[in-house]
């Protein structure tokens, strides 16, 4: 089980209704960036990266409205902001916390978090406690 980081518009990822990242918003930013490459194999918009990551084949997938990837290294998570700030979005991990870019994932994604808890918990972190 990997932990998963969104590009989301929503305070929430996992409850975008009305601010989700459209197919077509995905696919335009897709076909702009060079860096990028649809992998229709995997999936209508499924997506691989060109740049260096410690990742054999970093990818990233639209889904719901927001666009993922599954344990990304630092290198990725860095492309996924500057592909949430072209989409006016953030990226988020699966416990609710907000990146920047500047964390250090290449350990453990879910302890490098810088944690935003301006927004509502996520129902893991509720769970938890925290």
């Amino acid at each position: 089980m990997g932990y998963d980081l969104h590009i989301t518009r929503a305070p929430n990822w996992a409850e975008n209704s009305g601010v989700e990242i459209t197919t077509d918003e995905w696919l335009a930013v897709v076909e702009a960036d060079p860096e990028l490459s649809l992998a229709p194999q995997n999936g209508p918009y499924f997506v691989e990266w060109s740049g260096r990551s410690k990742n054999p084949d970093p990818w990233l997938d639209w889904f719901a409205g927001n666009v993922y990837s599954k344990a990304p290294d630092s290198a990725l998570l860095r492309k996924m902001v500057l592909l949430a700030d072209r989409l006016g979005a953030r990226v988020q991990g699966d416990d609710g916390e907000f990146y920047s870019g500047n964390e250090s994932l290449d350990d453990n994604p879910a302890a490098a978090a810088t944690v935003d808890d301006t927004g509502p918990a996520s129902w893991w972190r509720k769970l938890m406690g925290r």
